[in-house]
């Protein structure tokens, strides 16, 4: 089973009379727990040490929160 990508793109209506220089492309991360739904049983766990630097102690929940320009 392939995971789903969390980037998702949406490309604006760009309208001729808009005054200011038009973005084309603007992209947006969706948290991963949208495409589990449920929690199924024995899922890998990171050691709780690593947990607690993540924030999740399930690897199928981790999303690094990565800067976007």
């Amino acid at each position: 089973m392939s995971k789903p990508s969390n980037e998702k793109v949406w490309f604006p209506y760009i309208s001729p009379f808009d005054p200011c220089p038009p973005m084309t492309v603007k992209k947006f991360i969706t948290p991963p727990n949208l495409y589990i739904q449920f929690q199924p049983a024995n899922l890998p766990q990171f050691p709780p040490h690593e947990a607690l630097k993540l924030g999740t102690l399930w690897p199928a929940l981790y999303s690094p929160y990565e800067r976007q320009p």
